[in-house]
This record gives C-alpha cells, structure tokens and sequence, in this order.
C-alpha cells in the first residue's frame, strides 16, 4: 500500500486541490483508493460528498475529527484490506511532533508551491523543516514539487523558477491558473473527468504527476534556506545545504 501525504505549511497554495485531483486520478486507474482529509477545514470531504456515484469510488475519512471515547483513533483511520493507495490532505502550519507523525511511513512526500515571494520563502522553511524535524530521507520517501496558479510569463513565476532552480527537487508540474479547477470542485470531480476539450492541457499536467509518482526515485536531494533567498525570491549565492542519504 502506497502512502502519499500533499504538503505544506503555508495555506492557500491548493493542497486539497492536488490531493483531490490525485486520489480521483489513481481511483480511475483502478487502485483502491483512500483519501484522508487531516485539515480541519474538511475541504475534501465537502468535495468527496458532492463526488457523482457513477465515478470510480473514493473512501473517505475525515481524519480531523475526533471520534467518540469509546472508539480507538487507530480504528477511527482505519481503510478498507483492498486499500493500495492513501492520498493525504494534510493541515496547514505543521510543525514540531505534529509533522514528524504527518510524514511517518509515507513513501511519496508532494509539495504545491503558489509562485508569489511569500509562497517560496515559507515553502523553503518549510523543506528545510521536512529534512531536519521530520528527518525525511530519500532512501525510502520520494519529494516532488508542483507549482500551482501559475501565469505564464509573468514575474513570479520567473521568482519560483528561480528557486525551483536550487532544488534538486523534480517539479513534477505547473498547473495553470484557471477556472478549470474551480468547476471541477463544484461538480466534485478533478480534471481528468470534466468535459470540456479545453481542460486537456491539465489533463497532461496529472499525467506527468501520476507518471511520476510510479517511476523511479531520484538519488539526492538539496536543500534551500529562506535566508539563501532575497527579497523578490531569487536565490542567492549557495552555501552548501546538501543533505546526504543517512545524514
């Protein structure tokens, strides 16, 4: 069973938005999929309610609840025996415990990324807390990036590129902004399932990110503090921030 948390401390970068769109696609591809909603919001059970029943079935559990007293919080999360994949909506601003617990066990860590300067500075603290707090290791748990809300030719995502740039992190993709999305939530569906022929360009987004996800694991990772950035989120002169395998 593959376990696979959506990630990052800053709200608002499209977290549900990428954890939804993902569990639809790998229940469409015939894998018992579940989805748990840890942000107390509850945005992705509100999604998987709306879900049509004629769709490829998603389980849900509101992982933000507390479930009564006399009920265990291990049978509370518990998942169908067929389950063989887990996709996480995790909370915004974890830190500390509560993110070493969110990344225990996982086998695919994804990161969205809204390219404005605040966005890349907060997501920057927030790698280099996966890799010392979280003590997140290649050897057995693959990062990805995506970028989301992006426009084209604009000055922020030249900001983001920039710092994509230092990572060696694979940016699995950058979804576009547009109101695609934004359908598709209401309908309670992703991407891949609208209509309309003008939302194929996204579609091969979620190809690339699913493609990913089943192929091999990248062999290291760099790491980028926010004080390695300046004020418009270019990176500045590097000084080290490798973090080997076992270190």
């Amino acid at each position: 069973m593959q376990r696979i948390v959506v990630m990052n401390a800053k709200g608002g970068c499209g977290k549900t938005t990428v954890a939804s769109n993902l569990a639809s696609w790998l229940s469409s591809r015939g894998y018992a999929t579940a989805l748990f909603d840890c942000d107390p919001q509850g945005s992705a059970m509100r999604w998987l309610r709306l879900r049509p029943p004629n769709l490829p079935v998603i389980h849900g559990i509101a992982a933000y609840q507390t479930g009564p007293t006399n009920v265990t919080r291990t049978w509370q999360l518990r998942v169908p025996a067929e389950t063989q994949r887990i996709v996480i909506d995790s909370p915004a601003g974890l830190k500390g415990q509560e993110l070493v617990e969110q990344v225990r066990n996982v086998d695919v860590i994804i990161i969205p990324v809204v390219p404005s300067p605040i966005d890349i500075f907060s997501t920057a603290d927030f790698i280099r807390d996966l890799m010392l707090v979280g003590k997140v290791r290649l050897a057995s748990t693959r990062i990805g990036i995506v970028a989301t809300r992006v426009k084209a030719k604009t000055l922020s995502l030249q900001s983001l590129e920039r710092f994509l740039q230092r990572l060696n992190i694979p940016v699995i993709a950058r979804l576009r902004d547009t109101q695609h999305y934004l359908h598709a939530v209401e309908q309670g569906v992703s991407i891949h399932e609208l209509t309309s022929p003008r939302a194929r360009p996204d579609k091969r987004d979620w190809e690339r990110i699913v493609g990913w996800i089943d192929s091999q694991p990248e062999p290291s990772l760099t790491v980028v503090r926010a004080t390695d950035l300046d004020g418009h989120g270019a990176t500045r002169p590097a000084s080290g921030g490798r973090f080997p395998h076992g270190q």
